[in-house]
């Protein structure tokens, strides 16, 4: 656990940015030999199904108890520290 509070000395640091560097530019190199069109999506629709405007505490009663696996009439049943 020594290498959590290794300082870095500048030079090291120059290293690691010199290194960050190419590894951007290496990056950027090989993104601009790519050739082709691409699409953003393969599924198209002629009218979108997405309801971006809805904050979360509009989520119906109903969607939730839904989704929850565990539950009784008026309660979601959530166990604790389940991992």
């Amino acid at each position: 656990m020594d290498f959590l509070y290794h300082q870095i000395d500048e030079k090291e640091r120059e290293a690691i940015r010199k290194q960050v560097n190419e590894i951007i530019e290496s990056f950027s190199k090989k993104l601009s030999e790519i050739k082709g069109e691409f699409k953003e999506s393969a599924i198209e629709r002629e009218e979108c199904t997405r309801n971006e405007g809805r904050k979360p505490a509009e989520i119906s009663r109903e969607i939730m108890f839904n989704n929850a696996p565990d539950k009784n009439e008026d309660f979601i049943i959530a166990e604790k520290k389940k991992w």
